[in-house]
């Protein structure tokens, strides 16, 4: 049980680290980004994904990341870049959270997680797709999953897949809008979105309740 201690609180020294590097690090501007990519090719865009994915183990909102990478890249090297690197960064997270919190939420939670397994592990490819496509917090999500029983081929076809249509959307507004990038990526501008994201779960959340209440066989 020590063992696991120590591993879980291994994660959340991550998770908060991950944390303060995103409150602190502003994201970086489009004519920035750009400079330093152009003329690299190919191994500039992998550097951009390979930030990307990092980018994700924080609570950094894959929306303004997708933006961004419309304004630099274009569309398709965009897209390319956002699907690509969300998946990388989405399984890095999940890696960690199983390897070092698995086995504490395991101990402490005891039955409830089996349960929560075996749902999992036949109908988990559909509320991780679902989670994926709705703007859940996409770093929430991973960590979430890596502490469940779901099978890592069934999470990353989930995440692979669910990323795919928001990355299209936001990377083309971002290749076609340059000049709302720089209010999008600023800190009001994720303050915004933050909220937006926010108010749309608790949306989904009352929409659930109010639809399991009604669903509820009455005495």
């Amino acid at each position: 049980m020590a063992r696991a201690g120590v591993r879980a609180a291994v994660l959340a020294a991550l998770v908060v680290t991950a944390v303060v590097v995103v409150l602190v690090v502003d994201l970086p501007s489009a004519d920035a980004v750009r400079d330093r990519v152009e003329g690299t090719g190919a191994v500039g865009l992998a550097l951009v994904t390979l930030g990307v994915a990092l980018a994700l183990l924080g609570p950094v909102p894959r929306t303004a990341l997708s933006l961004l990478l419309g304004a630099v890249l274009g569309f398709w090297a965009g897209v390319v870049a956002s699907v690509v690197g969300a998946v990388l960064g989405g399984l890095a997270a999940f890696g960690l959270s199983r390897v070092l919190g698995r086995e504490a939420v395991t101990r402490l939670a005891g039955p409830r997680v089996v349960a929560v397994d075996r749902a999992l592990t036949g109908r988990g490819f559909v509320p991780l797709l679902v989670a994926r496509v709705m703007p859940v917090p996409f770093s929430l999500t991973s960590y979430a999953a890596g502490l469940t029983g779901v099978p890592l081929g069934t999470y990353t076809a989930a995440t692979a897949l669910g990323v795919v249509p928001g990355s299209v959307l936001q990377v083309a507004v971002g290749a076609s809008a340059g000049p709302l990038l720089g209010w999008a990526t600023s800190p009001g501008g994720l303050l915004v979105e933050g909220v937006v994201v926010l108010l749309l779960v608790a949306g989904g959340v009352v929409w659930w309740r109010r639809r399991r209440s009604r669903s509820a066989p009455t005495s």
